[in-house]
């Protein structure tokens, strides 16, 4: 990342950095996220890691992600995915520029059927500058550390006008 184009974290590292240490620090750092985008709330995310070029988010596999067959539904990983990808850019990031999501692609690798950790980290370490579109791959692993989902997010980055 080029770090002369940086030159302050971003608001959501500052608060991940102070919470995360705090007894329920982790849990109130996602409601805060979900407060701020409420659709995230309908998987009950609990962020693990943050970081510039990594996020890990991790959800209990519960009722309200249930499929039609009791496992979790495909689109609660899509939202998972967005939210770790997401969250993953904001925080690496200069402060001059802003993202939004173009667009998604993804794999459904195995049925889940556990709780699961999407990690989400850069295809390639982007450069800052003009406009870009930038590709943030996201994993979706099981309990046993199997794969069982994958998001290719392309994200439209540019400077903040």
């Amino acid at each position: 990342m080029n770090q002369v184009t940086k030159p302050k974290q971003s608001s959501a590292l500052k608060l991940w950095r102070t919470l995360s240490m705090l007894p329920l620090g982790k849990w109130i750092f996602g409601r805060i996220i979900c407060f701020k985008a409420p659709y995230f709330s309908s998987i009950s995310p609990q962020f693990e890691v943050l970081e510039p070029g990594l996020c890990k988010v991790s959800i209990k596999k519960q009722r309200s992600v249930y499929n039609h067959i009791g496992t979790v539904h495909a689109i609660a990983m899509c939202n998972m995915a967005e939210l770790a990808g997401g969250t993953m850019l904001e925080v690496s990031l200069p402060l001059t520029h802003r993202w939004i999501p173009k667009g998604m692609t993804v794999q459904y690798l195995k049925k889940a059927e556990t709780n699961l950790l999407a990690t989400a980290c850069f295809a390639t370490e982007p450069s800052y500058g003009a406009a870009q579109s930038v590709q943030v791959i996201v994993k979706v692993t099981d309990t046993q550390g199997n794969e069982v989902f994958e998001a290719r997010i392309d994200m439209w980055v540019a400077p903040k006008k």
